[in-house]
């Protein structure tokens, strides 16, 4: 016969997921450290991963900068290239 069913506040269900997130350390690890059920911390995980809870990690913060940084200098090889177009033209009229 199955045991009487535990129910876990979300202040321990996040502070579960916090560790998963923050320490990299495995799910199974983790559920045994804890003394819950290994499927029942990793579908907590599942869960704050898609509603963004789980927290960005280093990686993910230095990806979101870095593409941040590539798209504004993007816009300002753009408009470089256009002022040094109308430059060039400028330099074709004063020549002639």
């Amino acid at each position: 016969m199955a045991g009487k069913r535990r129910k876990f506040d979300a202040e321990f269900r996040e502070g579960a997921v916090r560790i998963v997130a923050e320490t990299g350390k495995p799910i199974p690890q983790v559920a045994k450290d804890l003394g819950i059920n290994e499927t029942t911390l990793a579908t907590w995980v599942s869960r704050a991963r898609v509603a963004g809870k789980a927290g960005p990690t280093g990686e993910s913060e230095e990806l979101a900068r870095l593409r941040r940084e590539n798209a504004q200098l993007k816009r300002d090889n753009k408009e470089l290239v256009m002022e040094r177009d109308v430059l060039k033209r400028c330099m074709v009229l004063w020549v002639k």
